[in-house]
């Protein structure tokens, strides 16, 4: 499909495999952290890959190093991440490459100087070596490293070199919004502060952030930002590039002629991806590409026809036109029908059939939206509007037997009882020689007299039903009213039987007599009073009571006694 954009010939499958065969892509670490995929804005890997395996590179300048080797730049036409190289050493296939940002801006404009400067900078194993600083920020998380540019070379494994991490330092705050992305400060920026905990809690977070990036960077100016030879920086976005540069007192200037960004594809900002950038900047890239690939490309690319320079007359693609004159009325009268019966106008949707001479089997346009009901008769029924459907029928004599592209008339659309039953009085009303109701798949008619008695019985039916549902209910609160009172009756014996019989407690029916009296409402609250209580306590307040009424007995006789 590339190849064809690019009005290239376009290869067949032997050709395809040819080609797989005599191109190496460059060397690369593969692999993929879980959860997220941030890029700092350049060439990632893929283009990388693509770039440094073209065949159609052309070797314009040779340069002598020290040794006496013969070093060639591939002339770029564009500044890719990588340079490549060939050498005398090598077989012709083989070229190596570097990344553009490991070297100074100065030699990437004078390429005849980067053979001596790479001889140059070889570092030996007792030197004082220099190192990079790293750092990446976004989604709330930020990761730092200094990192050493000599290797160690660990003793249990001679000849295996390791990258010696001078010092690092990660971060992790809640900053970002889930299921929504970006930072809340560029959401209050967008559409103002919103007033929730989540946005309270990520504000505090980008500040604490800020904070605690701002402090780390101010500890490490001296020690590792100032004595570094690169710094390689990612951080994409206003809100990320404001925390690194643009406050007051920033240790990093955006001026820096050392600040470069990754020239590749990179991942969440943690330690491992750090040291995962660090192994791919100072990793040197081997292609290898043989002198068949080049010539069967530049074969290609001189075969490839020109682009016409002169624009000529293309068939229209129907999709990219305006709509026409008459294809504007259609959408209009479409929208507005729509709208009517979805809002269960049916004056005004009667009105707009009339005023613009439109028939009730009005098709929407596009029919290709609208497979679903293609009528207005389709749509009110699939909305359940028995009145739109009553009214297209029997007043604008709306078809029922068109079907829409799913084979479904309006009738089997209909979602609830109603609107059949309109269906069905409309068949009683325009009788049967109207339409072909059997086509329709229209139930049997109805006559407004079948409704109206079908309603009464049901009425009749739903009232005896809860007059049912009432007298249930009563006989339930008596049932449960009268388990209660026996309830109550049995603890009333169980009390009576743990006192041993001495004497009539509080809540006995037990009348003077030997016989059963009736429970009173005094009773009743005496019981609800003792609730609880232990037997000795209910003896003791049933002697406080007697003792009262006594009481109230002798006064009432010293009253009496007075008085006469």
């Amino acid at each position: 499909m590339k190849r064809k954009i690019r009005g290239q010939r376009v290869l067949n499958e032997a050709e395809f495999e040819r080609m797989l065969a005599d191109i190496d892509e460059a060397e690369s670490i593969s692999g993929s952290e879980d959860n997220s995929s941030e890029s700092d804005g350049v060439s990632g890997e893929g283009d990388r890959k693509r770039r440094s395996v073209n065949p159609t590179s052309n070797t314009t300048k040779t340069h002598e190093d020290d040794d006496g080797d013969e070093v060639s730049l591939k002339k770029e036409t564009h500044k890719t991440p990588l340079l490549w190289f060939k050498s005398s050493l090598l077989p012709s296939t083989i070229s190596l490459g570097i990344y553009r940002a490991l070297l100074p801006c100065t030699l990437t404009t004078s390429p005849s100087e980067i053979p001596s400067y790479l001889a140059q900078n070889q570092l030996k194993p007792t030197s004082n070596p220099s190192h990079f600083f790293l750092c990446m920020i976004g989604g709330g998380h930020f990761a730092a490293m200094a990192i050493s540019l000599l290797p160690t070379s660990p003793s249990h494994k001679p000849g295996e070199r390791k990258a010696t991490v001078l010092a690092h330092k990660t971060f992790h705050r809640y900053t970002t919004r889930r299921k929504q992305g970006g930072a809340q400060s560029a959401n209050d920026n967008a559409k103002g502060n919103a007033h929730s905990a989540g946005s309270s809690l990520r504000r505090y977070n980008e500040a604490e952030l800020n904070k605690d990036i701002r402090e780390l960077l101010a500890s490490w100016k001296e020690q590792w930002i100032d004595t570094a030879e690169l710094l390689f920086i990612r951080a994409a976005g206003t809100t990320n590039r404001r925390t690194m540069f643009y406050y007051e007192g920033a240790v990093l200037n955006t001026r820096d002629p050392r600040i470069r960004g990754f020239p590749f594809s990179t991942r969440r900002a943690t330690q491992s991806e750090l040291m995962r950038a660090f192994v791919e900047l100072t990793r040197v890239k081997i292609s290898r590409v043989s002198s068949n690939s080049l010539l069967s490309s530049d074969q290609s690319l001189l075969e490839r026809p020109k682009a016409p320079t002169t624009t000529t007359a293309a068939t229209p693609v129907r999709g990219s036109l305006k709509p026409t004159p008459a294809e504007r009325v259609l959408l209009d009268h479409t929208t507005t029908l729509t709208t009517l019966i979805r809002r269960s106008k049916v004056p005004p949707l009667l009105t707009y059939l009339t005023s613009n001479s439109l028939s009730a089997d009005f098709t929407f346009y596009p029919p290709a939206q609208h497979f679903h009901a293609p009528t207005p008769l389709h749509l009110a029924s699939s909305l359940n509007s028995a009145a739109c459907v009553s009214a297209l029928l029997v007043k604008a004599n709306a078809n029922p037997t068109i079907m829409s592209s799913e084979g479904k008339t309006p009738f089997e659309l209909a979602g609830d009882r109603p609107t059949r039953t309109a269906f069905r009085l409309a068949r009683y009303e325009l009788g049967e020689d109207r339409f072909d109701w059997n086509k329709a798949r229209v139930s049997a008619p109805l006559t407004p007299e079948d409704v109206r008695l079908r309603d009464e019985r049901e009425a009749a039916e739903r009232l005896a039903r809860e007059e049912r549902e009432k007298e249930r209910r009563v006989k339930e609160v008596a049932r449960l009213k009268k388990e209660e009172e026996e309830r109550v009756v049995r603890e009333r014996r169980n009390n009576v039987l743990r006192t041993g019989g001495g004497g009539v407690m509080l809540g006995s029916s037990v009348g003077t007599g030997g016989g059963q009296r009736v429970r009173t409402g005094e009773d009743l609250g005496r019981e609800r009073e003792a609730v609880g209580m232990t037997p000795e306590m209910r003896v003791r307040l049933e002697r406080e009571r007697r003792a009262r009424a006594a009481e109230a007995r002798i006064r009432g006789m010293q009253g009496g006694a007075g008085g006469s």
